[in-house]
């Protein structure tokens, strides 16, 4: 629980997940994405630990953010930017640098 002053200056009492809450909508979209970026790695280590393949995992998070984008925007608008993914591919936008040893 965290004590926090309300819009109208009065003490209030707020739990954990409000004040995360309220920090978030304080974050920039940028910002919240490198946090969702955490998020996601995080998940995807310990289902490697666990002894999930990779390419499962890939499939399934591209099914995933695609139903997301589906239920948020529609189907055409996915289409549309589905259809520009082959060339930032193409351009290296996906494309993670690893330091070789």
């Amino acid at each position: 629980m965290v004590s926090a002053p309300d819009a109208a200056g009065e003490i209030r009492t707020m739990t954990t997940a409000e004040s995360l809450k309220k920090a978030r909508e304080l974050m920039s979209d940028r910002e919240q994405k490198f946090v969702a970026l955490g998020y996601l790695q995080e998940a995807w280590a310990e289902a490697r630990h666990e002894g999930v393949d990779a390419d499962c995992l890939a499939q399934a998070c591209l099914f995933a953010a695609l139903a997301e984008f589906v239920m948020t925007y529609g189907e055409e608008a996915t289409a549309t930017l589905a259809n520009g993914l082959s060339a930032r591919i193409r351009n290296g936008e996906f494309s993670i640098d690893q330091a070789r040893q």
